[in-house]
């Protein structure tokens, strides 16, 4: 059974009055409402500690549909009703009243339904505030059901190895570990989700997906835009923390997990824990050979002035802190021993893109007189859903000459359907009690570990190394270094009609 479907459902939103909330969780929801995908007995409280008359505030979520949902402006009527599923709770999290008024309105909400619903609370909220929420919930017994009550918390979790252990054990005396869904938006889109259908439902690759057969496995994941206003945040986070620990590490676990037994959730968070714990731990010495750490001056990003990070809004004028991360791991177990994966991202760079590319080895068969481009396989998540696959072919005419050419798969070309949002899929799985695509709290412990002795080594030598590059370049030289002898730069996906390098 499928509570989502099948229970009455109410989703509660601390920081309701978020950037979060207005862009994400609430287009999401009225997608889903509007797709037929949330129970026909929902609710959804929004608490917030700022004042706000229910009208603005609806008025106000429906402006965000209207700018962010994926299917355009809301259409008037399906939004009213929709609209008549919100409430807003104005609240201190502090404060014992906010959750006794939270209690009674669940509690109404499950009397008027005449049995018990799932309830889900979704912290978008400041971290500082996960334990203070947490914590209420436990103490007014507001989220005591193992199969029926979930808390939804965003990343980061925590800010290192023992803070991550300190949230994760905080978390673990008040609530079931199936309970908790620590979520990753990278991990609930679309392509992202066909990567695991596309390895173990297609025979054709597993043989081939091995150290006998892979030279080398990139992850790019570039960002073009800069720290905005995220300054105050992003000063103390950094690349590696905002992007590598999580998103880029999850997407190095899918492309090297073993398969599982099955396609349930314990066994495929399994898989990724082990890929984890075999990634290769380095010394200092080591993080500086192979890592490199880089950081944006002043330049231009499509013909726009783009300040230096350090002018940045609340950015420390002096600041280390790094905007680019290139790193090359390796997983030290029989599948890749001696297989490097290079791992790329970084603000203020030409293009919004994320891309896997996976090097085949050159090819032992060396009949033709043509240089031959080894195999590769791309899969593009933005911003292009697509998967390529790069072969040589004759070229027509009298003679043999050989060419690369690619096989496409687009979503654009081969599906009418629209794309869900990830935090359609996220939510969704939320409410369906589904947490595959969650991270388990051994997961997110074992990925700071593979973290931590870089941290450490920068904490060490705050100023070595760091690289500096110019808005709207591709990052500091050295990161194209890190790649020889295995390749000579990033790929990079083609646009459309652009020949192939």
């Amino acid at each position: 059974m499928k509570p989502g479907k099948n229970l009455p459902s109410v989703v509660t939103i601390f920081g309701a009055k978020g950037d979060l909330t207005k862009r994400k969780l609430i287009p999401a929801l009225y997608n889903l409402y509007t797709d037929s995908q949330l129970p026909p007995g929902f609710a959804i409280v929004c608490v917030d500690f700022l004042a706000e008359e229910e009208t603005a505030f609806k008025n106000d979520l429906l402006a965000g549909v209207n700018e962010f949902s994926r299917n355009g402006q809301a259409k008037e009527e399906e939004w009213n009703e929709f609209a008549k599923h919100i409430n807003y709770l104005q609240g201190d999290f502090m404060k014992k009243e906010t959750f006794d008024n939270l209690k009674t309105r669940l509690e109404a909400f499950d009397a008027q339904n005449k049995k018990d619903s799932v309830h889900v609370f979704y912290f978008a909220v400041a971290p500082r505030f996960i334990e203070v929420i947490a914590d209420a919930l436990y103490e007014h017994e507001l989220c005591g059901r193992d199969g029926l009550d979930r808390i939804v918390v965003e990343k980061p979790f925590g800010t290192d190895l023992d803070t991550a252990k300190k949230l994760n054990r905080f978390l673990g005396k008040r609530f079931a570990e199936k309970q908790i869904y620590r979520i990753d938006h990278y991990l609930g889109k679309e392509a992202v989700q066909n990567i695991m259908a596309f390895r173990f439902a297609n025979y054709v690759f597993e043989p081939l997906w091995n150290r006998k057969f892979i030279d080398h496995v990139q992850i790019s994941v570039a960002e073009e835009v800069g720290v905005g206003k995220r300054g105050g945040y992003y000063d103390g986070a950094g690349a590696l923390r905002d992007m590598v620990q999580n998103h880029l590490l999850q997407l190095l676990c899918i492309i090297a997990m073993e398969r599982p037994g099955f396609y349930e959730s314990e066994l495929i968070r399994d898989a990724k824990v082990k890929v984890l714990k075999h990634i290769r731990p380095y010394t200092p010495q080591q993080v500086l050979k192979n890592v490199i750490r880089g950081q944006y001056t002043a330049g231009n990003v499509h013909g726009t002035p783009r300040p230096a990070y350090r002018k940045e809004e609340q950015v420390q004028a002096a600041s280390n802190t790094e905007t680019f991360v290139a790193a090359r791991l390796f997983i030290d177990n029989e599948r890749w021993k001696g297989v490097p994966f290079f791992l790329r991202t970084g603000k203020s760079l030409p293009v919004q893109s994320s891309v896997i590319t996976i090097q085949f080895k050159d090819s032992p068969h060396k009949i033709f007189k043509d240089d031959i481009t080894p195999n590769r396989l791309v899969i593009s998540i933005q911003p292009e859903l697509e998967i390529s696959l790069l072969f040589e072919a004759k070229v027509p005419g009298l003679k043999m000459k050989l060419k690369p050419v690619e096989m496409d798969f687009t979503y654009q070309d081969s599906y009418t359907e629209t794309i869900p949002e990830a935090y359609e899929a996220l939510l969704l799985d939320v409410l369906d009690g589904n947490p595959t695509l969650f991270m388990r709290a051994d997961q997110v412990e074992a990925a700071w570990k593979v973290v931590m002795p870089i941290l450490d080594t920068w904490k060490k030598y705050p100023a070595k190394e760091l690289h500096l590059y110019k808005a709207g370049t591709w990052g500091p030289s050295a990161a194209t270094e890190l790649l020889k002898p295995y390749a000579k730069d990033w790929f990079r996906l083609a646009a459309r009609g652009e020949s192939i390098k």
